[in-house]
């Protein structure tokens, strides 16, 4: 349940980044439920490997490389999903920027942050 309402508050984050970002097109609000989806899919399995393999270019530049992991993970998106574009590697730096504050804000708005109860 977490996870589809973590999918839509992302969703809707997507497509306030769209409308916000000239260089990112969404063609339907399906689409922005479907970069969501494989955005959350990519950031839970593929992102994690990454982080790990460049550990050193990561400590040498300060932690930047994350963004261009960020990026990197926006663009395949663009790749993957029909319907979903960016227009380089700027709009996907700011895309990212814009869904990590608008979903983060969303969240805490919703409660989703929280961890469940425990029914003991």
């Amino acid at each position: 349940m977490r996870f589809i309402l973590k999918t839509l508050i992302t969703a809707i984050a997507v497509l306030v980044a769209a409308y916000i970002l000239d260089g990112v097109h969404v063609k339907d609000s399906m689409t922005a439920v479907l970069v969501a989806a494989v955005l959350g899919l990519l950031n839970s399995f593929v992102k994690p490997i990454l982080i790990i393999i460049t550990i050193p270019i990561t400590v040498f530049t300060l932690g930047l490389f994350l963004l261009v992991i960020n990026v990197l993970i926006i663009k395949w998106v663009s790749d993957i999903v029909p319907g979903f574009s960016v227009d380089g590697w700027v709009y996907a730096l700011l895309f990212s920027l814009v869904v990590s504050i608008a979903t983060s804000l969303m969240e805490s708005l919703v409660g989703t942050n929280q961890p469940p109860p425990n029914n003991v």
